[in-house]
């Protein structure tokens, strides 16, 4: 005996039987195949890949940022080296006055503030180490030492949040080492202080990305640049007082002109990341030790090392390597 249906079912069957209908024979209506109007497509919700536009962005990411780097160099030992991070960021709040907006929706927890504070003493311990490390080693070892910030990132995150890691993974983390271990060649050479600073630099720059990483999640970006910016001054400046010195106004415009392309290359790696994938860009930055190596030349006689250049070159190809893996995991 066949199982009889509720009145509910019965109404969807005959209603989906009629939409059948309907679209099978479309002429009941009045209007033939041919005459009915093209619906609208719907919006593409996924941005447009544009491999060449976002490598062109960070090819002017990596020479933004080597503008940094010279003018820092170009200031020196001038002032101490705690005033001249002061003054960067001071400096560079200016470019800060289109996320006042932003603040107003935002609610600060106790907790926000706490993160806060902790990723500005890592930035300000890692911002003090670099412009240090820029008056003693050479722009090529800077920034050879800089690319090991990614790698950091990733042992802070296994460490602290627990995240798991494959051998893969592991493995590119292992040829980042030696490609450090390339660039110091601890024992065949006398290791600089400069170089020490550069290896605390990256990793307080780690810890500071790893924070900004929870504070994104509760937070705009904007707002999250914003908050970093303002309290870094504020936890150098009682360091900065303690050796003030008058800056000139050449040393003053100098610092602005490196928040200016600090500001710039952030800016053009936002860019770069919203038109192609993250593994199609990112080895791009190797050329960032090529401009290094080549203003450091050109402008302050340093001498090329291949070394720098083979680690630094095991170091990028290990970040890409583990950029592409994580972006082959994400479903398109």
């Amino acid at each position: 005996m066949p199982e009889k249906l509720p009145l509910s079912a019965k109404c969807k069957i005959a209603g989906s039987g009629m939409r059948f209908a309907r679209i099978a024979n479309p002429q009941k209506n009045g209007q033939s195949p041919a005459m009915r109007t093209p619906q609208p497509s719907k919006p593409q919700d996924k941005p447009l890949i544009n491999p060449v536009k976002g490598i062109l962005w960070m090819l002017f990411m990596t020479l933004c940022f080597v503008m940094v780097n010279v003018l820092v160099k170009y200031v020196g030992t001038g002032l101490p080296v705690l005033q001249s991070a002061f003054l960067r960021f001071a400096l560079g709040l200016v470019f800060l006055i289109p996320a006042l907006g932003a603040l107003r929706q935002v609610r600060f927890t106790p907790r926000i503030w706490k993160l806060t504070f902790g990723r500005a003493v890592f930035h300000s311990v890692a911002m003090t180490c670099w412009f240090f490390a820029m008056t003693r080693i050479p722009m090529g070892e800077v920034t050879s030492l800089n690319f090991m910030n990614p790698i950091y990132i990733t042992i802070g995150a296994v460490i602290l949040f627990g995240e798991k890691i494959a051998l893969p993974r592991i493995s590119a983390l292992v040829v980042a080492f030696f490609g450090g271990l390339v660039i110091l060649r601890p024992g065949f050479r006398e290791i600089d202080p400069g170089h020490l600073a550069m290896v605390l630099s990256a990793m307080a720059f780690a810890g500071s990305y790893l924070i900004a990483n929870r504070l994104v999640k509760e937070l705009p970006a904007s707002v999250v640049v914003f908050l970093m910016s303002v309290s870094v001054p504020i936890v150098i400046a009682p360091f900065a007082l303690l050796h003030w010195e008058t800056p000139t106004l050449h040393e003053l415009l100098l610092l602005f002109l490196t928040a200016a392309f600090a500001t710039l290359g952030h800016y053009s790696m936002t860019r770069a990341f919203a038109c192609a994938p993250q593994s199609v860009v990112q080895p791009v930055v190797f050329v960032q030790l090529i401009w290094s190596v080549t203003f450091g030349y050109l402008l302050f006689g340093e001498a090329i090392d291949p070394f720098v250049m083979l680690g630094g070159a095991m170091i990028i190809g290990a970040i890409s390597f583990i950029t592409w893996r994580e972006t082959r995991k994400k479903p398109a």
